[in-house]
């Protein structure tokens, strides 16, 4: 049974997210942390993964990427819950969904690899859009981030009670990796955008 939680999360997550953690598990001790630093600071980065038996590393809805060597200094998988589907890995996902013109997306629950969106998918729980729906950006991620908790609140007695790792669905990533920077230039239409294109890129960005 682990013995520690480290919950790599936003503040305003962490202590809802640690209680039913601990619902599950009332010996459980969760380490909630908001960076790489404190994340670094919560492990015994000399001792290898031996010095860390009994913790178990849970990210969710962060934009900040684990190092390699924290990942190397757990004692088994680490996982993520993304506010996407595995064809929008990396930052934006609910932004360049809309640009694209998609229509379905989803949250997915995945291992942690030294590279971000990579690792294999515990579970992706995909959603249609409302029908004759105009999504903006934002309340595209509030629905993602609605069924990442429910992803949460489906794999945490699991996450909070047993050593073992979760089962693996097989669905594999699939999507361009998008990041922060391009999501920046997609922000600044160019000179000679046309109306629909300003449209389209506010829709999806804001501005």
């Amino acid at each position: 049974m682990p013995q520690e939680i480290i919950l790599l999360t936003g503040d305003i997550e962490g202590p809802h997210l640690a209680a039913e953690l601990s619902a599950h598990n009332p010996l459980l001790h969760v380490n909630h942390v908001d960076g790489a630093d404190t994340l670094r600071d919560a492990l015994d980065m000399s001792g290898g993964s031996g010095a860390n038996a009994g913790r178990r590393l849970v990210a969710f809805c962060t934009g900040v990427v684990v190092p390699a060597d924290a990942l190397a200094a757990l004692p088994g998988p680490a996982y993520n819950f993304h506010p996407g589907p595995p064809t929008y890995p990396g930052s934006w996902a609910a932004g360049f969904a809309l640009y694209d013109g998609t229509t379905r997306f989803g949250a997915t629950l995945h291992v942690m690899e030294e590279k971000v969106d990579e690792g294999a998918i515990v579970e992706v729980d995909w959603f249609d859009f409302p029908a004759d729906a105009r999504l903006r950006y934002d309340e595209l991620e509030v629905m993602a981030y609605q069924r990442c908790v429910g992803l949460f609140r489906k794999y945490a007695s699991h996450l909070a009670s047993d050593d073992a790792p979760l089962p693996l669905s097989g669905e594999r990533w699939s999507g361009v990796k998008r990041t922060k920077a391009e999501a920046t230039v997609m922000r600044e239409p160019p000179r000679d955008a046309t109306e629909d294109e300003i449209r389209r890129r506010f829709r999806a960005f804001g501005c």
